[in-house]
């Protein structure tokens, strides 16, 4: 079976006490919980070290990493770094990064195969903004950033890889993805990996949802055949409703 995963991502929240105390609270709850779901949370880079510190049953992962190994890249955080926090897991390929900064699915591919060449678990984002949804191209820009991002990888590197997908209109907006939306794509997704690579392949990879899920709507969402869990934005910065999340599966 599939692992069931929830993972936070705190962007850019949280200063080092906040985020010390926010991890301590999760990991307690998750302790108590004794549950099944892989729980993990990304705090800001200069959080990690610390934070790996204290999690005993919560994964951790990086928000983002360079595209290059090291050299004079002012501001850039590398995959070496990244590890040697402790971290298992890094985001790549969020939809802010991607509109924010420019990132194209070449540098995400780039990125993928560095963390994977360092055993770090990328999380790699996709998904389509409202124009692209609004004019049909949906499965289209999905389509696209499945073959530039991650079929370039091996079926061992990409058994290594977690997919979320983030209806991009739906983050931040209070605007949800319906749960036949979330099903519709996930398994469009998992049906794209089939072709490329084959069925076993693709029922072994996590499939995320990203697209504002929340304490009320988790239930709804993940009992969607396709829908393995969620990444979770404002959510996972209140441990209460984080953990009513992680609860939501059944």
């Amino acid at each position: 079976m599939r692992k069931k995963i929830v993972a936070g991502n705190w962007k850019m929240n949280t200063n080092l006490t906040e985020g010390i105390e926010l991890a301590k609270a999760v990991n307690k709850m998750i302790e108590e919980a004794r549950t099944e779901v892989n729980v993990i949370i990304a705090p800001p880079f200069t959080h990690l070290a610390e934070i790996n510190k204290i999690l005993t049953v919560v994964g951790l992962s990086a928000q983002n990493c360079a595209s290059e190994i090291k050299g004079a890249y002012t501001g850039e955080v590398s995959v070496e770094m990244i590890k040697s926090t402790g971290a298992k897991y890094v985001i790549i390929g969020h939809s802010e990064r991607r509109t924010y900064y420019g990132e194209t699915d070449n540098i995400l591919a780039k990125k993928i195969n560095l963390a994977l060449e360092h055993n770090l678990i990328p999380i790699y984002c996709i998904g389509e903004v409202l124009t692209e949804r609004e004019a049909g191209r949906h499965f289209e820009v999905v389509t696209n950033q499945l073959a530039d991002g991650i079929f370039q990888l091996t079926p061992v590197q990409l058994s290594g890889v977690i997919i979320a997908y983030e209806p991009v209109w739906a983050i931040g907006t209070g605007v949800n993805a319906t749960p036949f939306q979330a099903q519709e794509m996930h398994s469009f997704i998992r049906k794209e990996i089939s072709k490329k690579y084959h069925d076993a392949i693709a029922s072994e990879i996590p499939v995320l949802y990203g697209g504002s899920c929340k304490g009320s709507n988790a239930a709804e969402l993940f009992a969607n055949p396709d829908v393995d869990g969620g990444l979770i934005g404002g959510a996972s910065l209140k441990a209460d409703e984080f953990l009513q999340i992680v609860k939501a599966f059944k």
